[in-house]
């Protein structure tokens, strides 16, 4: 009897496995878009049925996608942004790029408008403070990292302020950035009564993978009129002034124009996304007037509808350059097809500088990146290494025209898994300053020689890291 039954359980077992792997193979195969990751998610379910199963429901299944195809047709703000006011002559040879950005993004290129570069928190949050200190009818903000500190403290106090004297907030962190187990700015806002919404959140991995598919946008909005956005976070160490034991510099935009209207764009569609409030109220869009001469567009990119299309205006501006391709990045992991259109670039003669730090904030990231960097310099692109203080901007300039500032990293996490939002801009005197800053970075330029000169222990180590590309 005991062999009987024994024989009855495996038999149970193995059957349930077999439907783990046929349920597995069956989505994976109807849904992945990735060959790597198809084969990857294949294999361990078969060698691992029962953890492989469990790995993918929580981690595998775009449950974002799904939902965001849910939402389709069902909010009013594209109606309301406005009509493209940008003529062929502006963009240059950049015209098929505005073209495409339009058909891509849904969204119109937008002239009119004024972009004031801020670096760090030095300067960027005094501004923003000030901007919130004097709103009058609106404040949207949404951080990756929003600390209660006392930076963010300030923040905190100036939010409820406005708050209390009738200014409808809403501020928007993401559910891990910010804090996965307590979220303190979440605490203190909302014992204030002002509305905070934390980005996918939740306690139970397999209803929101709790890793994958951050917020990480910086979005601030004051009265649908003037914008902030970049890859500024909100902390004690982006303030060089505190002196912070790590210190972080960035770079951040302040927007005046009708292209802030996009931005309050990107924030309504994940505040609806998180809490199901629409914001469709004029005070969040009123008319919008021109402030300058730069043209511009808002680009968000994320796993669900607008999924890679930062990427893809990327790319599709390499393919346009003629002279210089200017790039900082504090993380530099792309995928392949990335590194194949800069190689490109560089073999048929445009100058690629790409500015890395020396050190990041992510070791794991820096040995993966050592791997992975000769690939580029084979090609004739130029690697050059930033001295510390970390600098943690993301900026990007090609043929002194185009550029391509805002949240985005250059991973295969920010270009594909995270939610984030850039702004690309048609303006030579901007595009200037940019290129400018890049230019000061370029502290010590690393060769072949400086890699293969490493031990081999450190080679293999991070050759080893660069096989986890996927997921840093």
């Amino acid at each position: 009897m005991p062999f009987h039954a024994l024989t009855i359980w495996d038999l149970s077992i193995l059957l349930v496995r077999i439907a783990i792997i046929a349920v597995v193979v069956v989505h994976v195969l109807l849904t992945k878009r990735d060959v790597g990751a198809s084969i990857g998610w294949i294999g361990v379910t078969v060698l691992m049925p029962l953890t492989g199963g469990a790995l993918y429901a929580m981690f595998g299944i775009n449950r974002v996608h799904r939902r965001a195809r849910r939402m389709v047709g069902q909010h009013p703000w594209r109606s309301r942004t406005m009509n493209s006011q940008w003529q062929r002559e502006a963009v240059g040879a950049f015209a098929p790029l505005a073209a495409m950005g339009g058909k891509l993004t849904g969204r119109p290129l937008l002239g009119g408008n004024a972009v004031s570069v801020l670096h760090d928190g030095d300067s960027a949050y005094p501004r923003m403070i000030a901007a919130i200190k004097g709103a009058r009818n609106s404040v949207l903000m949404c951080s990756y990292i929003f600390r209660p500190d006392h930076s963010g403290r300030q923040f905190c106090n100036a939010l409820i302020a406005a708050h209390r004297r009738g200014v409808q907030v809403r501020v928007l962190v993401d559910g891990v950035g910010s804090g996965y187990f307590g979220c303190g700015v979440g605490r203190i806002l909302h014992r204030a009564g002002v509305p905070v919404g934390r980005f996918m959140h939740s306690m139970l991995p397999w209803r929101m993978p709790f890793i994958n598919m951050r917020d990480h946008k910086k979005i601030l909005v004051v009265d649908g009129l003037t914008g902030f956005m970049g890859g500024l976070n909100i902390g004690d160490e982006n303030v060089a002034a505190s002196r912070p034991a790590h210190p972080v510099s960035d770079t951040h935009f302040e927007l005046a124009g009708p292209v802030v209207h996009q931005l309050s764009e990107a924030f309504a569609r994940d505040w609806a996304f998180t809490t199901g409030e629409e914001l469709t109220a004029d005070i969040f869009f009123p008319p919008q007037a021109s402030h300058g001469p730069v043209l511009g567009r808002i680009v968000t990119a994320g796993p669900d509808l607008d999924l890679e299309k930062v990427e893809y205006t990327m790319l599709q501006a390499f393919t346009l350059a003629r002279r210089s391709i200017r790039i900082m990045t504090p993380y530099f992991l792309p995928d392949d097809r990335f590194l194949t259109e800069l190689a490109l670039a560089a073999l048929r003669g445009i100058e690629v500088d790409i500015v890395v730090p020396w050190h990041s904030n992510h070791t794991l990231l820096d040995w993966a990146r050592s791997a992975n960097l000769p690939r580029f310099l084979d090609s004739g692109c130029r690697i050059w290494l930033a001295r510390p203080p970390f600098n943690h901007s993301k900026l990007m300039v090609v043929d002194g025209h185009w550029s391509c500032v805002g949240s985005s990293n250059l991973d295969v996490r920010s270009l594909r898994l995270n939610f984030e939002i850039n702004l690309e801009t048609y303006d030579d005197a901007l595009a200037a300053r940019i290129d400018a800053f890049i230019a000061t970075h370029r502290h010590v330029r690393l060769t072949h020689h400086d890699l293969d000169r490493r031990p081999l222990w450190l080679k293999l180590r991070d050759a080893a890291a660069r096989l986890l590309l996927p997921y840093l």
